[in-house]
């Protein structure tokens, strides 16, 4: 009796083997073929003040994260938003990324402010003039909070550039600063200006725009001062009126370096800035470290280390201007 209820037993559990056998081949799969869920890919946020055409500080952006293994589209989902130059859109499309799935923002300047009033808990990795001094992080080294990032303030670039400025034009000795004062970096920025002309042994005078009414008569003022040359520290306000800038400088006839790039790509002279395509290139190293799982908070706030002199041979031409050879060779573009 006992031999025969051991075979029951076995058969019994030879049985119900077999039959969960069947019943996971009409599954498809067997116990050890269990394929685990999906992984979930992540997405980024990227909330831009340019348009979406060619853009070389993008491109260094996306070949930043490739080094690092990351390509948008396989193992990567970027969500672009591009306010097309208009700085009041900027809000808009940061509240809009920040309600989405995405795992962070990546807000180059002058997007951080939007970027922080529209979230507090979700990272944001930036590019910004002064993160400090406009109580965007607490210190450079523990940002605390959810931002992190990288700075273009540099405090020796307002000596280079004024030094730069007066090798191309000796002759330059009552040099212009036009900027707003109503935006505290470039207050900043003025200030350190200021203290480099001191030690240059150049004169400098401000001359503050707020508002683009004000183009006019400010220019008119640094012909009636015998302004010899100009630096302009530019803002978001002044980035958004490079064109009228550019035209009234060459419409007196001033020699100018400009602090951002783009003033050069629309006709203007001179730039001396850190360089955009580094700080972007580097940025992706920020997304990489979030995504893998650091906190913004403990991540320091890294400073420039490339710098980049642009110099408009065409517009110097057209102004009857000759940049000499030491200035020329300092470039690290040249535009034709």
């Amino acid at each position: 009796m006992d031999r025969m209820d051991r075979w029951s037993r076995r058969q019994f559990v030879q049985g119900v083997s077999v039959a969960g056998l069947g019943l996971l081949a009409g599954c498809g799969r067997l116990p050890w073929q269990t394929q685990p869920p999906p992984t979930r890919i992540p997405r980024i946020g990227y909330l831009s003040f340019n348009a979406a055409g060619p853009d070389a500080s993008r491109d260094a952006f996306l070949e930043g994260l490739g080094a690092l293994g990351w390509a948008d589209g396989q193992n990567l989902v970027i969500d672009y938003r591009f306010a097309d130059g208009n700085a009041d859109r900027l809000r808009e499309l940061a509240a809009e990324l920040a309600r989405s799935e995405v795992a962070l923002l990546f807000a180059p300047a002058p997007a951080p402010d939007a970027a922080k009033q529209a979230t507090s808990t979700r990272p944001i990795v930036v590019i910004h003039a002064d993160p400090v001094g406009t109580h965007l992080v607490d210190s450079l080294a523990h940002p605390g909070g959810n931002i992190t990032g990288l700075t273009f303030l540099a405090p020796e670039l307002a000596g280079k550039r004024l030094q730069l400025l007066t090798e191309a034009f000796p002759g330059a000795s009552r040099v212009a600063a036009l900027w707003n004062p109503a935006n505290l970096p470039m207050a900043r920025e003025y200030g350190e200006t200021f203290a480099a002309a001191s030690a240059l042994g150049v004169e400098l005078q401000s001359f503050p725009v707020r508002d683009p009414g004000e183009f006019e008569t400010t220019f008119e003022a640094m012909t009636r001062e015998h302004i010899d040359a100009l630096v302009v520290i530019a803002d978001i306000f002044l980035l958004s009126q490079r064109t009228r800038v550019v035209e009234l400088v060459a419409q007196h006839r001033l020699p100018a370096i400009y602090t951002l790039t783009p003033f050069v790509a629309a006709g203007g002279l001179i730039t001396y800035t850190p360089s955009s395509t580094d700080l972007f290139r580097r940025a992706a190293s920020y997304v990489d470290k979030i995504l893998k799982g650091a906190k913004p908070a403990d991540l320091p706030i890294e400073l420039p280390m490339r710098f980049d002199l642009v110099i408009n041979l065409k517009t110097a031409q057209a102004l009857g201007l000759t940049i000499p050879p030491h200035v020329l060779l300092q470039a690290t573009e040249v535009l034709q």
